[in-house]
């Protein structure tokens, strides 16, 4: 069984911070825009939640072709809530993001995006980011910190096992936690109803 490699992040992946804020000035809720993903947008399941994404007209957005997303890519927050990141499907293809995030987009194909991402939201990861921060009212990240983050790259075989079984899990306890929900307004239900009776 081949051994771990141990690289850096830069030597990995391309990292391309946000547009500045100026840039991104038109963006509202038309329905034609590109979208725009912000950190409110990204889910603790590493998804972007799609449904209140707002855009910007698309003359807007070709003048920033640097900054286009497509599938694969990485979105990871620098700047507040650090460390929260989404891997980009599909149907994001050909939007952006926002200024307070960077775009990590894997460039060596001894690294899996979907690998990469989970590695990046393990808790050792989360927490490394955290303690590489630069202090501040609020805290950040930069190009060159998340560059030197360190990455252990196991062999693609068993990145596609580890994304496959992670993804497993991550499934079922979405399962449990709605079924959970669905017993919770169970009970408030029956609860109510026992009182209103009284």
């Amino acid at each position: 069984m081949a051994d771990n490699e141990r690289l850096i992040l830069g030597d990995l992946a391309e990292i391309t911070p946000g547009p500045s804020g100026s840039l991104l000035d038109r963006v509202g809720d038309e329905p034609d825009g590109a979208p725009v993903v912000n950190p409110s947008d990204i889910t603790r399941r590493n998804q972007v939640d799609t449904s209140n994404l707002r855009r910007l007209p698309r003359e807007e957005a070709g003048r920033l072709a640097r900054f286009i997303l497509q599938q694969g890519d990485i979105v990871l927050v620098r700047q507040g809530s650090l460390g929260r990141l989404a891997l980009i499907g599909r149907e994001l293809d050909g939007g952006l993001y926002n200024s307070s995030c960077v775009r990590l987009r894997c460039r060596d194909s001894r690294v899996l995006p979907e690998y990469l991402c989970q590695y990046l939201s393990s808790p050792a990861m989360q927490e490394e980011l955290r303690r590489r921060a630069l202090p501040g009212t609020v805290q950040s990240l930069n190009a060159k910190i998340l560059g030197s983050l360190p990455v252990v790259i196991p062999p693609l075989n068993r990145q596609r096992d580890l994304v496959s079984a992670v993804s497993d899990i991550d499934q079922l306890a979405h399962v449990h936690r709605a079924t959970a929900d669905r017993l919770d307004l169970l009970k408030t239900t029956l609860l109510d109803d026992l009182l209103d009776k009284e």
